[in-house]
């Protein structure tokens, strides 16, 4: 059996999940949020929807950039966008969920990842990278709060 790696991690933003979805959805907003993407633009499909593929570049090891293309496999205004990473050495499967609460929106990011071949040896940095990364989402509060 794969050892799989998950990380989770939520939010609350005082903002609509209409505003939180239409930000997390449009991937040019990825930089505003995520310290790791050096750059990111759409390589094809319809902009934040389902179909769309996101060529982006972020931060690897030892400082050089790597491949982390994505793209959206699921999108539902306002409540659900999942993704899959599709370049890169690491290919996640991640998932924005978007709850209404009183006084904004619960954001919660997810994301899965069966290692195979040699990154089944690199599983503890794998698996420190995806606690990183999820953990960001404060980031995305304070972005969307301001």
């Amino acid at each position: 059996m794969t050892a799989m790696a998950a990380a989770e991690y939520s939010v609350l933003v005082k903002r609509t999940p209409e505003d939180v979805y239409a930000f997390l959805a449009e991937g040019l907003n990825n930089p505003a949020w995520r310290t790791g993407v050096r750059s990111i633009s759409l390589a094809s499909g319809p902009a934040g929807k389902e179909g769309a593929v996101y060529a982006q570049r972020i931060a690897g090891p030892g400082g050089r950039e790597i491949a982390g293309d994505y793209e959206i496999t699921e999108a539902r205004p306002g409540e659900v966008i999942r993704f899959q990473v599709i370049a890169g050495p690491a290919r996640p499967h991640g998932v924005f969920l978007l709850t209404p609460e009183p006084g904004g929106t619960k954001v919660s990011f997810g994301l899965v990842f069966e290692p195979t071949g040699l990154m089944k040896l690199m599983g503890g940095m794998v698996q420190k990278t995806m606690d990183h990364e999820v953990a960001q989402l404060e980031n995305l509060k304070t972005v969307l709060e301001r």
